[in-house]
């Protein structure tokens, strides 16, 4: 059935919005000032509190530097404990100094053979 030009089932046609019309969520959003300014001045905060110089994840590297320096100072401190045994040995103890000798310096007493075996790689 026809009123005029215009179909009677047309008449009362309306279009579906979509429920992700984007338009109509930004008019819906820009109309909330206190969210708007919300998020204009949290999420600037927010940022600087994750990526900033006194932020979270800069915090984090700064522990794990740190745990490192620790246990390569622990490290450090230890050898200097195996090496300090090791200097006292050598001062009055002539077969530590003979085995330092022929051990890191490849020397050897008159007459000895001396055999290195390397090993196969």
């Amino acid at each position: 059935m026809f009123l005029g030009r215009v179909p009677v089932n047309d008449l009362f046609y309306r279009k579906d919005k979509s429920k992700h019309d984007v338009r109509a969520l930004a008019k819906k959003f820009l109309k909330n000032k206190r969210l708007v300014a919300g998020i204009i001045v949290g999420v600037p905060i927010l940022l600087f509190l994750l990526f900033g110089n006194r932020g979270i994840v800069q915090r984090l590297k700064l522990q794990h530097q740190k745990a490192d320096l620790e246990m390569k100072i622990q490290h450090a401190e230890e050898e200097g404990k195996r090496l300090q045994v090791d200097s006292k040995a050598l001062d009055g103890d002539k077969r530590a100094m003979e085995k330092v000798a022929r051990e890191n310096y490849g020397m050897h007493r008159e007459g000895e053979t001396v055999y290195k075996i390397s090993k196969k790689k």
